[in-house]
């Protein structure tokens, strides 16, 4: 389970390190092998590769009603290998697609991370303690 923020900066040619609390785990949980894609909320996902090819099939498997989604899933996802120096590059498709700028947070989220423009996250953030807690979290406590 990947939990935890990390804030980070992409270098000139769009590559990000991966935080050291999670470099090792990602190295002996699928050596390496990463996939990232797209989300619609504007973020790009990192996935170990054995998690996002079970994600792959089910969205393969989606019906043509759903032809949009899968390019936004499938069409930007792309497989990655970190480097001896913990780093991955972020394509330039795909940072553009979300808006990746210099600064960027790394977000784990249980089975996968979330990769966010700061600013932007920092926007949406703001947005959601604006408009209160949603219904579903009625009932929930810490």
């Amino acid at each position: 389970m990947f939990q935890g923020a990390s804030a980070i900066n992409l270098d000139a040619k769009g590559r990000m390190s991966i935080p050291a609390k999670h470099r090792d785990a990602l190295a002996i949980q699928c050596e390496g092998r990463l996939t990232l894609t797209r989300h619609p909320d504007g973020c790009v996902m990192l996935f170990p590769r054995p998690v996002w090819e079970q994600h792959r099939q089910q969205i393969a498997a989606w019906p043509m009603q759903a032809r949009a989604w899968q390019r936004i899933f499938l069409g930007y996802a792309t497989d990655v290998e970190m480097d001896t120096a913990g780093r991955i590059l972020i394509s330039p498709e795909l940072r553009a697609a979300v808006g990746l700028d210099k600064e960027v947070m790394m977000m784990g989220m249980g089975s996968h991370f979330e990769i966010w423009d700061a600013a932007k996250m920092a926007e949406k953030e703001a947005l959601a303690m604006d408009a209160g807690t949603p219904d579903v979290l009625a009932n929930f406590s810490f």
